[in-house]
């Protein structure tokens, strides 16, 4: 059996999590979480860690815009969705909430724009 210590981040209370893992690595049991979300969160970093990537886009003007998913992708996927970005000139005249990259790599999340080019 494994303990794994976690800092709760879906609220600003920060709570230590512990996380006890069997030996396929499910979780057996959460401690430390002061709301229901806290456990949800510590299972599913141990068994599926998502993050949102956020990031900057080139136009075609040379002007760089920065974006982001529009969700969590699993974290495995990062770099992965990086090089998609890198390679990626967007137009120009975009507006925050644009599509920039649509379903990007069949992650279910889009690529938008969260500031305008």
């Amino acid at each position: 059996m494994k303990i794994r210590e976690l800092t709760c981040i879906v609220c600003p209370r920060g709570c230590a999590l512990k996380a006890e893992l069997g030996e396929g690595g499910e979780v057996l049991s959460v401690s430390g979480n002061l709301c229901p979300r806290g456990k949800t969160y510590a299972i599913d970093e141990c068994t599926n860690p998502m993050r949102v990537v956020t990031s900057t886009v080139r136009c075609e003007s040379g002007a760089v815009v920065s974006c982001k998913t529009s969700r969590s992708i699993p974290k495995g996927m990062i770099f992965d969705v990086m090089k998609e970005i890198n390679r990626t000139v967007a137009c120009d005249g975009l507006k925050i909430g644009d599509v920039i990259i649509e379903n990007v790599l069949g992650t279910g999340a889009d690529i938008i724009a969260t500031s305008m080019g």
